[in-house]
């Protein structure tokens, strides 16, 4: 059969327009998996997961006032304990993924010299690690030179109540653990004390931690 050149015109502009739903087709299949993968992301979010601005909302809500430096609030929390109160130097800060709330207690700078450092008190609070269970843990910030009582809770369920408790939580473990934690001691442990003599930790509140910056928690699996 013979085509004529319109013939071939109009074959041609038949197959373009193939061509371009085609490419149309495509595209739309492509678009599709970035939507469905969005959906995925939106449920992912733990139910009750508050933000790094609602974290701040939630700390004021308790009555709490707070200082941001980055994306931390540092603040002051009062802590009962054996019917003393402790003014206790707390920071609280979301993880990068903000699934997970970090929440710490500042305790005393590592001391200067070496020797001040008896090797018992590092043990002893690594014992102390085990003990206290509930994701509570003594660690060490290099940046400034503190040690930190920290507790890291899954980011889910946040209420004022619950907040709170988690904070008194902590505060007791810290005046709990006072006598491992505190440096003072350790100078007393490792002192010549004259014979027949018993070490007696004295009991002081926590003070406020100065310069305490540079901590940011890592990305939680």
């Amino acid at each position: 059969m013979k085509i004529t050149f319109r013939g071939w015109i109009v074959i041609g502009c038949f197959m373009a327009v193939l061509s371009v739903m085609a490419i149309l087709g495509a595209g739309v299949q492509a678009q599709q998996p970035a939507a469905k993968n969005t959906a995925i992301t939106a449920s992912q979010k733990n139910p009750g997961q508050i933000s790094e601005e609602q974290l701040g909302n939630l700390l004021k809500a308790m009555g709490l006032t707070t200082t941001k430096k980055k994306k931390r609030y540092d603040f002051q929390f009062k802590a009962n304990q054996n019917k003393e109160e402790w003014e206790l130097s707390m920071s609280a800060v979301l993880s990068e993924n903000g699934e997970w709330v970090w929440v710490m207690a500042w305790l005393d700078p590592l001391p200067r010299s070496a020797a001040d450092v008896p090797r018992t008190a590092m043990l002893r609070l690594l014992s102390d690690n085990d003990r206290m269970g509930n994701g509570k843990f003594f660690a060490y910030i290099s940046t400034n030179r503190r040690f930190v009582l920290q507790r890291v809770i899954p980011n889910q369920n946040m209420t004022t109540k619950k907040f709170h408790s988690i904070l008194s939580d902590l505060g007791s473990s810290v005046v709990q653990f006072y006598p491992h934690w505190s440096t003072d001691n350790w100078k007393r442990s490792t002192a010549p004390q004259p014979q027949g003599t018993a070490q007696k930790p004295v009991a002081r509140p926590t003070q406020t931690a100065s310069g305490v910056s540079n901590f940011s928690p890592k990305k939680q699996n």
